[in-house]
């Protein structure tokens, strides 16, 4: 690995949300908070857990920032791995007219539904969401699910770092002194306060989205979307339980060409 390599903007950015992962849990472990309290007492069990949960979050973050989210490849005759082999009565349902896949002006390649090709990575992602500069990844078909799972991860770690700093931030000595003892940790609570506020949000919206079947992408820009253009809502929503079932487990899984040909098909008659 080359000096650039080592350089690019996913490893920075990688790197300093490790840092700052086990700086703030060190942080919490040397003041008085309840960590340090229990560990002192020889009671083991929440601080152990803690640090696993800070584990879990960091590996989910590094899982979700390294893997492929879903790249579109140069043979697009052929469903994704997940989606292969459809049956033919459902390639059947597929009218002529859908079947017409725009061409990508930057990679060259012919898009599925509900891809969008990324500037950042250069790349066409399959059921693009967002590219997230806090992981230097995109958030796709492949690796949104596990995205969800870390946020919903590290939100739990982040309102159980902020309770620990508050317990640690005793208001008893004179500012000047309170300041000069208190003051990292009262930093770092102001910093989970607002991480924990981001990924509240984060969470909320992702679910509410994931709920109705439709990406941030196609949430925020409908009227750049040809299949979304005149429509209120998504062609792809099969209702709260299915649509989290295919989200999370996959289950009924088809094509989305098929799906968009259904719905059509169906206010048609």
């Amino acid at each position: 690995m080359g000096p650039r390599a080592l350089l690019s903007p996913g490893v920075l950015v990688r790197t300093g949300h490790t840092v700052l992962t086990w700086g703030i849990t060190l942080v919490l472990f040397l003041h008085e908070t309840e960590l340090k309290q229990q560990e002192a007492r020889g009671e083991l069990l929440q601080p152990l857990l803690f640090i696993l949960l800070v584990l879990c979050s960091l590996l989910l973050y590094l899982a979700v920032s390294l893997m492929d989210p879903g790249y579109v490849g140069p043979d697009l005759e052929s469903p994704p791995p997940q989606l292969q082999d459809p049956k033919e009565e459902q390639t059947a349902m597929i009218p002529p007219k859908t079947l017409r896949l725009r061409r990508c002006g930057y990679c060259l390649l012919q898009q599925p539904l509900r891809s969008k090709h990324c500037r950042s990575c250069k790349r066409c992602v399959r059921r693009f969401d967002h590219h997230c500069p806090w992981i230097e990844n995109c958030v796709g078909e492949r690796n949104h699910p596990l995205f969800l799972a870390y946020l919903a991860v590290q939100l739990v770690v982040l309102l159980w770092g902020l309770h620990l700093a508050w317990s640690g931030l005793h208001f008893h000595e004179p500012w000047q002194s309170w300041f000069q003892h208190n003051g990292l940790l009262f930093a770092t609570f102001l910093l989970l306060g607002l991480f924990s506020t981001v990924v509240t949000l984060l969470l909320a919206s992702h679910l509410y989205l994931v709920a109705s079947d439709m990406t941030t992408w196609e949430f925020i820009s409908p009227h750049r979307i040809a299949y979304l253009r005149h429509r209120p809502d998504s062609p792809f929503d099969r209702g709260l339980a299915r649509n989290l079932a295919r989200f999370f487990c996959g289950y009924g899984a088809v094509p989305w060409e098929v799906l968009y040909a259904q719905e059509e098909e169906g206010e048609a008659v």
